[in-house]
């Protein structure tokens, strides 16, 4: 049976969507008014079509199920034929671009590496947790908090990771070129579809489509929030994997008038703005003393392009939720569930500074800069999920067994 709409929830998304843009007019340039509204629609995206790093990685590595990896491969690949020429260019719509590039090194490796437990954990990733917040899971308002927790002790410890051996940003397009570049991505993105594709293929006689509706894939195996019964287009949903893909793509794109999309850098603005707010000085503190730093606290979050962002995904979230008829908050959560939600908080925000972003700004935009340190941050972050897995029933979390094979 196919939940009737609920009116009230998608208008009090609308009304709070409204008020948060007058709000930031009034502190901001009408640019993140826009970009507040890019969130909404990314927070649409990722809810209809149930868009998850946390649960295709989960799916891929247990039972090979693939259609949530395989869509991402889609996803960056679309993703860098839009950025890699415009990059080059260094302007966008008369705005100047610039892609996100990090270091390769100790940090990077071990902040994906436990971000990559954090997600199997936490019940999400950095995207994931916002959009079901705002869809009704209450579960992720747990993770959250602590994601911002873990996010104010890592830009703390940042400095020190920061000490350990490091190479400079990497930048493939600077480095070969962006042709050479865009056709060596683009390679590596088939082999990795064409990988995942036969893995699902060898054990389940059978590959889920991600261009279908999700009723159409439903099957024994199928990956969770890949395959549903009852779908119903447009407003109610599920969307294909693909068309989600496909959007996030172009919405990244819309972002990079000015830089690339990214999550994480606002929970450490909010944790040490909420600090502040309780009398605790950390303005001496490592990580919060720098000029740009201080600059972002004075001018606080509705100022934050990240922040603005985040509010609008978590917006979008619940206003395609009451579209659709499925805002459903449980406020009830088990203990290991709690216990979960806050020891993988606490590693997703820590992991994300030590890694420079999450599955959003590092792996994500990474990629679709160029980086080389995208292409790390996806390969410990599996490590990491591979741990996870093995983690998860000491915290009661049933899910299918890692594969032995």
């Amino acid at each position: 049976m196919t939940p009737k709409p609920q009116p009230g929830v998608a208008l009090a998304a609308l009304a709070v969507v409204v008020l948060l843009g007058i709000s930031i007019a009034r502190h901001a340039p009408g640019r993140h008014v826009l970009l507040m509204l890019t969130g909404v629609a990314l927070g649409g995206v990722l809810y209809q079509s149930v868009f998850g790093f946390t649960s295709a990685f989960r799916v891929l590595l247990a039972s090979r199920r693939s259609a949530g990896f395989r869509a991402q491969m889609v996803m960056l690949g679309v993703a860098c034929l839009l950025f890699f020429p415009v990059l080059v260019g260094g302007t966008l719509w008369g705005q100047p671009v610039i892609g996100f590039l990090s270091p390769v090194g100790v940090s990077l490796m071990f902040g994906a590496f436990i971000f990559g437990i954090g997600m199997q954990l936490g019940g999400g990733c950095a995207s994931g947790t916002l959009y079901a917040l705002g869809g009704g899971s209450t579960r992720m308002l747990v993770t959250l908090l602590f994601f911002i927790v873990g996010s104010v002790v890592g830009v703390t410890h940042l400095a020190w990771w920061e000490r350990l051996p490091a190479l400079e940003p990497v930048s493939l397009i600077t480095g070969l070129g962006w042709p050479l570049a865009l056709a060596l991505n683009l390679a590596v993105f088939a082999a990795a579809y064409c990988v995942a594709w036969r893995l699902e293929r060898a054990r389940h006689g059978s590959v889920v489509s991600i261009a279908t509706l999700p009723s159409m894939n439903a099957g024994a195996g199928a990956a969770p929030g890949v395959a549903r019964a009852g779908a119903t287009p447009c407003v109610s949903g599920p969307w294909p994997l693909l068309t989600g893909a496909l959007a996030l793509a172009l919405l990244n794109f819309v972002t990079l008038a000015g830089r690339p999309w990214g999550i994480t850098s606002a929970y450490g603005l909010w944790g040490g703005m909420l600090l502040q707010s309780v009398g605790v000085p950390i303005t001496g503190w490592s990580g919060y003393s720098s000029p740009e730093m201080q600059a972002a606290l004075h001018k606080g979050a509705l100022a934050d392009i990240t922040s603005v962002m985040d509010f609008g995904i978590m917006l979008g979230a619940l206003l395609a939720a009451g579209a659709a008829g499925k805002f459903k908050p449980v406020w009830r959560i088990s203990g290991g569930h709690f216990a979960a939600s806050v020891v993988g908080g606490l590693l997703l925000g820590y992991g994300a500074r030590l890694a420079y972003g999450c599955n959003i700004g590092a792996f994500f935009s990474g990629i679709a800069s160029g980086s080389l340190h995208g292409w790390l941050w996806i390969v410990f972050a599996l490590v990491g999920t591979w741990a996870g897995l093995h983690l998860r029933p000491v915290f009661g979390l049933s899910d299918v067994p890692p594969s032995k094979h």
